[in-house]
């Protein structure tokens, strides 16, 4: 099999289980007693000070390669520039604030919708309908997902409609970094355009919420939670997805996206002791079975793979 493409595919599933991890933590933060705004801004400035830390260790290192990465990334800017916003820091507010209102089982369910707006985006753009395996995928991780949250044993009476807009629209933004990503050059570099994304995504935060979000008094957690936050949530899931969507397309990867449920789920039980029935670990095993339905489509890729390498 293409070795660069099961790379693309491990990356985002990295990815996708990182964002997955976050979210028990920013439950965890939010005992703490911090709100979402402040968890937000802190988030998403330790994301973006991390990528710019290894930026700059990569350009004392090796120079010439260096210039030559950022050279290319300099071209898209534009387009780096409106994925960092619309795509990550807008996905990342949205999400946050349904996740301070409604449980975390709810709101990912929510953000989940993400996966068939970027297949339904996917086929509009190529004016054609999804494939099989695509949809086989698609009735799989729908199936488990209703399971994996427990949305059959849980009573929806009395919802935060606020946090549920806030959730349906995280998964408009969060679908829209998947299509957007896939108009990107594939052989630009993942770490210096991951860099301008979440500058471009902390500056938007920062105008948005300054200066609530500077007020942090004399809680110095905010810097631990804010840093453990900012690697899940930020730097390792922009590098993972930099480097692996634009190989993957947008449609495949926002099915590989869907780890992040299993992932939140699994973590939700080890960290915050939420329990986990049998019917939600049998949702995760349909998620798991859509993912692997996924990866069938990877015959054409393989093959068209090989006759470049001849």
């Amino acid at each position: 099999m293409n070795r660069t493409y099961m790379w693309a595919v491990v990356l985002v599933l990295i990815g996708a289980s990182s964002y997955g991890f976050s979210s028990s933590i920013f439950k965890l933060a939010n005992e703490d007693g911090w709100s979402s705004a402040h968890l937000t801004f802190t988030q998403v400035l330790a994301g973006t000070a991390m990528l710019w830390l290894v930026t700059g260790v990569r350009f004392l290192r090796r120079r010439k390669a260096a210039s030559s990465a950022y050279a290319g990334v300099r071209r898209s800017w534009l387009k780096l520039t409106l994925i960092g916003i619309v795509g990550l820091a807008m996905t990342t507010m949205l999400y946050n604030e349904a996740l301070a209102r409604i449980d975390a089982s709810l709101a990912i369910v929510l953000l989940f919708q993400f996966t068939w707006i970027t297949i339904l985006l996917e086929s509009i753009r190529k004016r054609a309908w999804p494939k099989k395996p695509e949809w086989l995928a698609m009735l799989f991780i729908a199936a488990g997902t209703v399971l994996a949250v427990g949305l059959l044993e849980h009573d929806l009476s009395g919802l935060d409609r606020a946090g549920v807009a806030f959730g349906l629209l995280s998964a408009v933004t969060y679908s829209l970094f998947f299509f957007l990503t896939d108009f990107l050059p594939p052989e630009l570099d993942s770490i210096s355009k991951s860099t301008v994304m979440s500058t471009a995504s902390f500056t938007f935060v920062a105008l948005l919420h300054f200066p609530i979000d500077f007020a942090w008094g004399d809680g110095g957690s905010i810097i631990g939670w804010g840093l453990l936050l900012g690697l899940l949530n930020t730097a390792v899931p922009f590098i993972c997805f930099n480097a692996g969507i634009p190989k993957l397309g947008g449609g495949l990867a926002a099915l590989l996206g869907s780890m992040e449920l299993p992932a939140a789920v699994i973590t939700a039980f080890l960290l915050l002791g939420e329990p986990l029935t049998w019917w939600q670990a049998a949702g995760v095993a349909l998620i798991l079975i859509g993912l692997w339905a996924a990866q069938n489509r990877t015959n054409e890729v393989v093959k068209a793979g090989r006759e470049g390498e001849d």
